[in-house]
């Protein structure tokens, strides 16, 4: 590729670039598979996504549906009811971490986040629970992402699920601020709780109901664990792309490549994939540039 090439970047150039320009380049086809194919999408993330401004590409692509089921954990939904009402700020990755602790801000790396922000969500969640627990008292974590959605703002990527009927599953929920709020409500409401089992059915339904299914995973943990295992149930995804910074080498799920999974039939032989190795923040904005721009 010429210097002069660079100006009129296409998926083409990035293809036959090398190195990880040409697993993007990979992962833009694949997408447009999905999308051409009418898969049924499942799009997963960690929760560092949602604190980052990741988040933003997020929400649009739901709100211009080019996503159709969610599986994240508990914290993107801490981060996404937060942000749509607080700033956070962006500091360093090597800061003196003790005295941002004495001054009241939280480092996710070099995102920092006031304590003021958590204080915000403690007084949300508790309208949520208590509306909620009015008609309801053992609810799934997806009920409560749509009913987040439903009382937050529309820079909100959970706002745009509930509003075009996207579910968004999170089965480790209780490991965020949102679940230790659900604790603190239990308290004085004995027989409130999060049944994590209950969204199993409806979540095994629209894979199993799906005529073709692909998967933009990015990063890994339990997000990317629930989706693959479901998917587990109907022979595999048919397209996968994975956005990972994480190393194969000590067996982690998070460093799974896209061939380990066809290993376990969560991948299908035949699957168009790819695993890019890079930074989601760098990566994810330039393979969804081209389908959000439409």
């Amino acid at each position: 590729m010429k210097i002069k090439d660079l100006e009129e970047m296409n998926r083409e150039s990035m293809i036959s670039c090398g190195f990880q320009a040409t697993n993007v380049g990979r992962a833009i086809e694949i997408v447009e598979k999905m999308k051409k194919e009418n898969a049924t999408v499942f799009l997963t993330f960690t929760s560092n996504m949602i604190a980052s401004g990741l988040r933003g590409i997020v929400k649009e692509m739901c709100r211009k549906k080019l996503v159709d089921v969610i599986i994240t954990a508990g914290g993107s939904l801490d981060h996404d009811l937060i942000k749509s009402s607080k700033k956070y700020e962006l500091g360093d990755f090597v800061m003196d971490d003790a005295k941002l602790h004495k001054s009241g801000k939280n480092r996710i790396g070099n995102i920092l986040v006031p304590n003021e922000c958590y204080e915000y969500l403690e007084g949300f969640m508790r309208e949520v629970f208590t509306e909620m627990y009015e008609t309801e008292k053992i609810i799934a974590p997806s009920e409560i992402a749509s009913k987040i959605g439903e009382k937050t703002k529309e820079d909100s990527f959970l706002y745009w699920c509930s509003k075009n009927k996207i579910p968004v599953f999170s089965p480790g929920i209780t490991d965020s601020a949102i679940g230790l709020q659900a604790h603190f409500f239990k308290q004085s409401k004995k027989d409130f709780a999060i049944d994590v089992t209950k969204d199993m059915g409806k979540l095994s339904q629209i894979s199993l109901n799906a005529d073709k299914t692909g998967g933009i995973v990015l990063g890994g943990g339990i997000s990317k664990h629930h989706a693959i295992g479901v998917n587990l149930l109907r022979g595999g995804f048919d397209y996968a792309v994975y956005v990972t910074t994480a190393s194969p080498w000590d067996g982690s799920l998070s460093g799974a490549r896209t061939n380990e999974g066809i290993s376990w039939g969560k991948i299908k032989e035949n699957a168009n994939h790819v695993t890019v190795d890079c930074d989601a923040s760098i990566a994810f904005p330039i393979i969804m540039n081209e389908f959000l721009g439409e």
